[in-house]
């Protein structure tokens, strides 16, 4: 990721409290050969990803997929899911998929759909809305004045 993404990331990583920290588990794409061109060459690409996503993940851990096909939350809704997690004890994981997208599979095993935007947006950006999001869903939680309505 460009210095950019891990910069922003940074930033909001370090505002989270110790019971909120958000950490960064990277999956490494799948080398690219002539085997993996055509459709069935890149099925065989994001099924190996799928299989390194989900062996990333810890046992238990909540599951939310970023997908623009998933549902729009509010900051004021992601605020309240966070809430709730929180009561429940859950890890969760943001998954973000590679460059061409997530393996039915792991959309499938995910607890929730989230699309942060029905723009395409490039994944190192999405990192850092996700990163910005959770402080500030964190912020409404705490009565910390960076949300502002």
């Amino acid at each position: 990721m460009p210095a950019w993404v891990n910069a922003g990331f940074q930033e909001y990583a370090r505002r989270m409290p110790p019971e909120a920290q958000l950490k960064i588990a990277e999956v490494r794409p799948e080398p690219r050969s002539t085997a993996s061109r055509g459709a069935r060459g890149i099925e065989r690409l994001i099924e190996a990803e799928a299989r390194r996503i989900d062996s990333a993940i810890p046992k238990n851990t909540l599951k939310v997929v970023l997908d623009e096909r998933g549902v729009a939350w509010s900051t004021a809704e992601l605020a309240h899911r966070l809430a709730t997690w929180r009561m429940e004890s859950e890890d969760v994981a943001f998954i973000v998929g590679g460059a061409d997208g997530l393996h039915d599979a792991v959309r499938h095993r995910a607890h929730f759909l989230w699309s942060v935007s029905s723009l395409t947006l490039p994944h190192g950006l999405v990192r850092v809305i996700v990163a910005e999001q959770l402080y500030r869903a964190h912020s409404i939680l705490k009565n910390h004045p960076y949300h502002r309505e």
